[in-house]
């Protein structure tokens, strides 16, 4: 699981020009699921997003937690996160997660992340053809892979 996690001032999806979903100050994270992604995978990726410290404290310092500041995630699917680039000058996106299954481990990520204790917690559609428009703050953009911590 992959997730490319934005620190925002605001974020907003659209689909055919409508607003189906909005946040103010918080995450907006792009959400990659592999074919060999489980809840395991959800599990550790949402708990580190609760808990990363990459809020701003009073001094201006990247010290404090989502949970902290009380800020607002808008998840949206990604599946280009898995592109292999290694061949050709076309992406393959055969290491990209089944829809169906991966359509459940989207929903169970955001379900974990309320759980967890996230004011707001918000999405786009999944597999839909969408607009994002994310105001960076900082800019603060951080590459997650559960590959990583499960070596």
């Amino acid at each position: 699981m992959r997730t490319l996690l934005q620190r925002v001032l605001k974020g907003r999806v659209l689909i055919d020009g409508e607003v189906i979903n909005e946040i103010n100050k918080g995450y907006v994270i792009l959400l990659g699921i592999s074919e060999t992604d489980t809840d395991r995978q959800v599990n550790l990726i949402a708990e580190k997003t609760a808990n990363l410290r990459i809020m701003p404290d009073s001094d201006g310092k990247m010290n404090l937690s989502i949970l902290q500041t009380g800020g607002e995630i808008l998840v949206v699917s990604q599946f280009t996160l898995y592109a292999d680039l290694s061949a050709g000058r076309r992406p393959s996106f055969l290491k990209s997660g089944n829809p169906q299954r991966a359509e459940k481990l989207y929903e169970l990520f955001i379900e974990k992340l309320k759980k967890a204790g996230i004011k707001k917690v918000v999405s786009g559609k999944f597999g839909a053809y969408m607009t994002v428009e994310i105001v960076n703050d900082g800019p603060v953009t951080i590459l997650i892979d559960s590959d990583e911590f499960l070596k």
